[in-house]
């Protein structure tokens, strides 16, 4: 293993999925591209992992991929894996073993918000000198992998279940090479294989970090919900964001809480309750928006009056 100075850092963000839970806003738009606030999700991860001094980013997609194609495009470092089929996580990785350098690879579910050390992860995994390193936290809702001491040992079988894995990992390249080609495949089931063949996987807890699965509609609005109360920790690249979204527009009737940007419309006198408006999204006049997302297409999912 290569000392941390020497180690030219790499990750890839998987978002390919289509994002079921989330109909009928993933019809319109990919679940990466949801914005946090203002800023695309993807956006977001990306800055982090750039701050974080990840010089090589690989991005897959599959559904509504040129979408997020024209999102990330001029970036620099950054390199677009298009799926013509879903490959699923292991598929994903094992696609891009091609572009990989021999270093560890940083991997980041694409529909994660958290304020975990990019670099402390990657640093963790170099000190462990194990091929895979797995941020694990106490997730109760989705607590489902074996933990003894700093290892993982073993997933969703037998009576221990006391930790979540929060799609935050890091792996030595040739942990890909036995996983089939252009075939789908869960990355989970190659960390099966790993641990029955007597290979060994790091643990790294991230108890005291935020972590938020951004899954379904609730998820979505109670995260921003968190984010505008202070509940939830704002990321530096949010801040401004959060900071010019205290007073609404003229004619905008706020109850609870409502996220609008700087580029929404306002037709005319309306009433927001618990809702987040996305850019260029208009809000039209007499109508009362709870519980859902406006988008410049639709509003759906809640209660539009």
């Amino acid at each position: 293993m290569k000392f941390q100075e020497e180690v030219d850092m790499q990750a890839m963000i998987l978002a390919a999925g289509f994002g079921t839970r989330l109909l009928p806003f993933t019809a319109i738009r990919p679940k990466p591209l949801f914005p946090i606030l203002d800023t695309p999700l993807l956006i977001l991860t990306i800055r982090r992992l750039q701050h974080a001094g990840f010089r090589k980013i690989i991005v897959n997609c599959h559904h509504l991929r040129e979408q997020i194609v024209q999102a990330v495009q001029g970036i620099d470092g950054l390199i677009i894996q298009e799926e013509e089929t879903i490959l699923g996580t292991g598929g994903g990785l094992r696609r891009a073993l091609s572009c990989l350098d021999d270093a560890p690879l940083l991997v980041t579910n694409s529909d994660i918000y958290h304020n975990l050390d990019y670099r402390s992860l990657y640093d963790a995994h170099l000190r462990a000198c194990l091929p895979v390193t797995m941020a694990m936290h106490d997730c109760p809702r989705f607590n489902g992998v074996g933990v003894l001491g700093e290892e993982v040992v073993g997933f969703g079988a037998g009576s221990l279940k006391n930790a979540a894995f929060s799609g935050l990992h890091v792996l030595d390249p040739w942990v890909l090479r036995d996983i089939e080609e252009e075939s789908f495949s869960c990355i989970i089931d190659r960390y099966k294989r790993l641990l029955a063949g007597g290979g060994r996987i790091s643990s790294y807890r991230m108890d005291e970090s935020y972590w938020a699965d951004m899954g379904t509609l609730a998820d979505y609005l109670d995260l921003h919900a968190g984010l505008l109360s202070s509940r939830v920790p704002v990321l530096a690249e949010l801040l401004p964001a959060v900071q010019l979204s205290s007073v609404p527009p003229e004619g905008v009737e706020v109850t609870d809480w409502a996220y609008l940007p700087d580029s929404v419309r306002v037709k005319g006198a309306c009433r927001l309750a618990r809702s987040v408006v996305w850019p260029g999204a208009e809000l039209l006049e007499g109508c009362s928006y709870r519980d859902t997302i406006v988008t410049s297409e639709m509003s759906l999912g809640g209660e539009v009056i």
